[in-house]
């Protein structure tokens, strides 16, 4: 994110000017950093970990829908429990799973599971 854009989502959340300054040099010093792990905060029992990647992973390709319903395929969850956990149809869990396997040139669950897996070269 550049500066200009994050002082955008910023004036856009309603944050106070000094708020916004020490976002602005966290970014900054976030960015100049050689560390993988950027940020590593815990907010109300949730841990939130940002992690610097040298190159884009297959992940990237895909939408946030897609990647929801690519790690509930992960998991082991079949089209219509996604569906419903996700309260969309069946067909739409389908169709999404569809544009996956384009996205990542792959023909089955299995393969796409295979190719997001963490280390799995590219």
């Amino acid at each position: 994110m550049t500066d200009g854009a994050a002082t955008g989502l910023l004036a856009r959340e309603g944050i106070d000017s000094e708020v916004e300054a020490l976002a602005l040099k966290l970014i900054g010093i976030l960015a100049e950093s050689g560390e993988r792990v950027l940020l590593d905060l815990a907010v109300d029992d949730i841990r939130c970990l940002v992690i610097r990647s040298d190159r884009a992973g297959p992940m990237t390709l895909l939408s946030p829908r897609e990647r929801e319903i690519a790690r509930m395929v992960a998991c082991g969850h079949p089209n219509k429990t996604i569906a419903s956990v996700l309260e969309i149809s069946t067909w739409t869990v389908a169709s999404h799973l569809r544009r996956i396997f384009t996205k990542l040139e792959v023909s089955s669950r299995a393969a796409m599971v295979n190719r997001l897996a963490p280390g799995e070269p590219e």
